[in-house]
């Protein structure tokens, strides 16, 4: 029997490898950079064409390589961070593995100049698909130039599943910013389509925030620093009213490395503990460092799970740290110092003699003494007047909630035929009787399918009517924010949105559909586009029905709510004339009826 386990060729071997390694081309762009900050570098540039798909460059300063360096550069588990295991238990690189760059000569074209520091020549590489095609010297500035061109050119099944140019877009300024925030003394630069997307100079962490979010950001941003033996914890942490339900800033960064923790963020969450209604998601920026001996970093290619060998020690230090954070806010006076029209109060001079002031008192005074007082005769003669019709109407109970009749436990009677058609539980729920016994509708389900499919009809028909502001609020927006914006404006001018490009990612409100002008249209935008950028909806009927549906969830009628009778009858009205009283649109149950025979059955 002849044998059949075989080596797998290198070139097959690195595209396996790059399955995990390079997903999309925001993974080349976050190995490049990373690699860009191990080498020394003090700027960094990224430039793409068509969100990676045709090309990405990284261009920085750094340190470079040699000749015989670049060429072993694209070997697989070749690396300069590490020398052996023992290594991988303090690590202070970015990377360390010795997979990126060959992972990225896998499936895809790159070209490579690089020059090291006192060099009077460089090198130009040139591979394809794991196979070097040309290398020769090369006259380029220090450091190293990195073009990637027809990402999985060769693994076309990977090209076709990447996602719109828009998405891909947003997952690259995403991982730009992620390294970004950590490292604010590198400037940084990012390019899409010839267009400067981010101009970002070195600062303080603080300053990096707000050149990536926008300024307003730093009016929401709490101090947090703390230094214990295990860890030191820096950052901040939002204030409560900054809360968002969707598209919400959360980072945690462990030693110059950006990372996913959900323990961590059951920390920052608690803290927030009945300080934030439910569904809301906090503000952070918060950076662990802790010695590189406790931690483990090598859980998974993507290096951004780390395991803490202090993990719940840790945890309830970033909580007190964020609830101090959060208490400090709370404490702190306001300070006011406008004066004008304040009384000047003299400074207190010991040295100067005060009169002492005399007290003045009636000496007839006397408060046991009986003096006769005369009473003046009311006039009442108009006071009958406002008694007429008392009589009748305390023959009818008072009607407060606008029902007929008002039953409670200590005085329990029968409804008859006056009694309201509905019934609101726990201001969240309309009972009413049908035939077949008693159904009980979730008043804000009910309401999201009747909104949805108004804006869906208002949008199809382009009826959708505008209410102008008076005065137009200005919406400040991130980067990969402004990228969405983008997307989505024509469906939501289909709505009834009016907005303008002011430039600079800000946007001016002039308008709001005509039925949500008491909302809050700024605070509403940026849910929905917190929304849109969660949501896979790539062609105009995908993005017309999400948002439809994001606009409803947020003026729909919410729970707790009270409701009168009317309120609650054309609620219930305008769901039995939608096209599905049943479900939501995305799916959740909206009524159902308990039957009049499992009611008597209880009560038998």
């Amino acid at each position: 029997m002849s044998d059949i386990i075989h080596l797998l060729p290198d070139s097959v071997a690195n595209q396996i490898a790059a399955g995990e390694v390079i997903q999309r081309p925001a993974s080349v762009i976050k190995e490049l950079m990373e690699n860009a900050i191990d080498a020394g570098a003090d700027t960094v540039n990224v430039i793409v064409t068509d969100a990676g798909r045709t090309s990405i460059q990284v261009i920085d300063n750094g340190k470079g390589m040699s000749e015989t360096d670049a060429r072993l550069a694209f070997e697989r588990h070749a690396t300069s961070k590490i020398l052996n295991a023992d290594d991988l238990f303090g690590l202070t690189t970015m990377g360390f593995r010795g997979e990126a760059l060959a992972s990225i000569a896998a499936v895809a074209q790159v070209e490579l100049k690089t020059r090291m520091n006192g060099d009077d020549i460089g090198t130009a590489i040139s591979i394809s698909a794991s196979k070097v095609t040309s290398q020769e010297p090369a006259a380029c500035n220090k450091g190293c130039n990195f073009k990637i061109s027809n990402l999985f050119f060769n693994v076309p099944a990977r090209r076709k599943f990447l996602k719109s140019n828009n998405t891909e877009l947003n997952n690259i300024v995403t991982t730009f910013e992620r390294i970004a925030l950590v490292y604010p003394n590198i400037a940084f630069t990012l390019h899409s389509n010839r267009q400067e997307l981010m101009n970002l100079r070195p600062a303080s962490i603080k300053q990096r925030i707000t050149d990536v979010f926008g300024k307003s950001i730093s009016q929401e941003l709490l101090p947090i620093n703390v230094e214990t033996a295990l860890c030191k914890i820096t950052g901040f942490t939002g204030k409560p009213e900054a809360a968002k339900k969707k598209g919400q800033r959360q980072f945690f960064f462990t030693n110059g490395r950006y990372m996913k923790h959900p323990y961590f963020h059951k920390a920052v969450v608690s803290a927030y503990d009945r300080l934030l209604p439910e569904g809301m998601q906090p503000l952070y920026f918060i950076y662990i460092d802790v010695n590189p001996q406790e931690i483990d970093v090598n859980i998974h290619p993507t290096k951004t799970e780390i395991k803490f060998e202090n993990e719940q020690a840790i945890w309830q230090i970033l909580s007190a740290a964020v609830k101090d954070a959060i208490g400090k806010f709370c404490d702190i006076p306001s300070i006011d110092f406008d004066t004008e029209g304040q009384p000047q109060i003299p400074v207190f001079d010991p040295t100067k003699n005060f009169a002492q002031p005399s007290p003045h008192y009636n000496e007839q005074y006397n408060p046991f003494r009986q003096t006769a007082t005369r009473r003046e005769k009311s006039n009442d003669e108009n006071w009958n007047a406002l008694y007429q019709g008392l009589e009748r109407q305390q023959q009818q109970p008072a009607d407060m909630f606008g029902y007929d009749n008002i039953i409670t436990p200590d005085s329990p009677q029968i409804i008859d035929e006056k009694s309201p058609t509905h019934y609101q539980y726990k201001g969240k729920y309309i009972m009413t009787a049908v035939k077949s016994g008693l159904m009980i509708i979730d008043q804000h389900r009910a309401d999201i399918r009747i909104k949805y499919e108004r804006y869906i009809a208002e949008a199809n028909q382009h009826q959708a009517k505008t209410q102008k502001v008076l005065f137009p609020e200005i919406l400040e927006l991130s980067q990969d924010e402004a990228a969405t914006i983008v997307k989505i404006i024509p469906q939501l001018a289909a709505t009834g949105f009016d907005i303008a490009n002011l430039g600079e990612n800000k946007y001016a409100i002039n308008g709001v559909p005509a039925d949500i002008s008491d909302t809050n249209a700024k605070v509403l935008l940026q849910n929905i586009i917190g929304e849109a950028m969660e949501s896979e909806a790539i062609d105009s009927d995908s993005l017309r029905h999400s948002l439809a549906l994001s606009i409803a969830r947020h003026t729909s009628v919410t729970e707790g709510e009270i409701l009168n009778n009317n309120e609650m009858e054309s609620l219930v009205n305008e769901l039995f004339a939608c096209s599905n009283v049943n479900y939501t649109p995305d799916g959740k149950p909206i009524l159902f009826i308990l039957p009049q025979s499992d009611i008597e059955t209880k009560l038998k």
